[in-house]
């Protein structure tokens, strides 16, 4: 079925189209390079991998509890619109829940293929061009399980949120070449792998938690990779150009942290919009969830060498101040244990399946 049938609300003009600026920069200085940065290329030329095979897609998902979401997570538990609904009701809506969800998984990370592309047009060194289009592949996989697994087990999509949409078309129009890392390598998939970490470490369904946890090993490569480049680039500018950074990231942290409500999803409901933020605004869960996404986002500001006074003063504001003393490191060696160990799980199964199989056909031609 087309994706344009699929949407929830209709996503209105089907290609979105952001002028291109900024100089395309090539290098002729081939026989060099920073170790760390060529080391995590060559990682991510070794961790490919396809997502037609990896993930078991025979996995069934019940659409209308794809995540296992408890009650008391839904934005409406509690409130006067709950104690109406029906059992179905609450399966529809934890199916729209997961559709708004997913789809922004899935517009962000054809974002984050766009702003790899960019990278590998406008950095000047080659060996971030090198890894940058290591990640332009990465983005592609990630974009299509996203979709497929919206297409296939879910049945239903949503448009793209005004406040990403504002966010990718601010990282893409500026014409410095940092700012493709800044807006996405930064805060989108920052954000991003909060998020697929909260989804991954509380769902008890199989084919979800796999997703996640695969396509976190790779985001985890790519956060890496921002922080290397930006640090060594950061340390040259000004302060003026320091500041500019520092306000690109406060705005941002300000749209990231506002859009992580799923007031469209209300909105399908009939639920006027004004309430529904209310809703979203009195929901203890989902204030919790919004404070735990910029756990990835506010150490790796810190790291970079962004920490002015205004920054630090916005960080407080959001309550995520004391999260810049987060360790990066142990966070990302953790995303790619979790997806090590659920591969050695899953191939122990499928190996002790096989061994019981061909057991079984030796007893049953001895029986004969």
């Amino acid at each position: 079925m087309p994706t344009h049938e699929l949407y929830a609300k209709d996503p209105g003009d089907p290609l979105w189209q952001i002028p291109a600026s900024g100089a395309a920069r090539f290098s002729w200085e081939y026989d060099d390079g920073r170790d760390r940065l060529l080391a995590l290329y060559q990682k991510g030329k070794d961790k490919q991998w396809d997502g037609q095979r990896r993930i078991d897609w025979d996995i069934e998902v019940d659409p209308y509890d794809p995540l296992g979401t408890p009650d008391e997570a839904m934005t409406l538990y509690g409130t006067p619109h709950w104690a109406k609904m029906t059992d179905r009701d609450k399966g529809e809506l934890r199916r729209h829940y997961t559709a708004w969800q997913f789809s922004q998984f899935l517009h962000g990370e054809q974002g984050a293929m766009v702003c790899a592309a960019r990278i590998v047009e406008s950095v000047p060194d080659l060996d971030a061009k090198l890894y940058s289009a290591t990640q332009t592949m990465d983005e592609a996989r990630h974009a299509e399980i996203y979709g497929r697994f919206l297409h296939e087990k879910i049945g239903m999509l949503y448009p793209v949120n005004d406040h990403l949409r504002s966010l990718l078309g601010d990282t893409l129009r500026d014409s410095r070449w940092d700012m493709p890392y800044l807006g996405m390598q930064v805060l989108i998939e920052g954000l991003a792998l909060a998020a697929f970490g909260m989804i991954r470490d509380t769902t008890d369904k199989p084919l979800p938690r796999q997703i996640l946890a695969y396509v976190m090993q790779d985001e985890a490569r790519h956060v890496a990779f921002g922080r290397m480049a930006l640090r060594d680039y950061y340390r040259q500018l000004s302060d003026a150009e320091r500041r500019e950074r520092e306000e690109f990231v406060i705005e941002g942290c300000y749209l990231m942290r506002d859009r992580l409500r799923g007031v469209e999803v209300l909105e399908n409901f009939g639920i006027p919009r004004a309430e529904a933020e209310r809703y979203s605004e009195q929901s203890e869960f989902l204030h919790l969830f919004r404070r735990l996404l910029f756990s990835r986002i506010v150490p790796c500001v810190k790291d970079i060498g962004l920490w002015g006074e205004r920054l630090q003063r916005a960080y407080v504001d959001m309550g995520v101040f004391e999260m810049g003393d987060s360790s990066l490191d142990l966070l990302m060696t953790q995303d790619e244990e979790i997806a090590e160990r659920l591969d050695a799980r899953r191939f122990a199964a499928e190996e002790k399946a096989r061994v019981t199989e061909v057991e079984e056909m030796i007893e049953s031609g001895a029986d004969s």
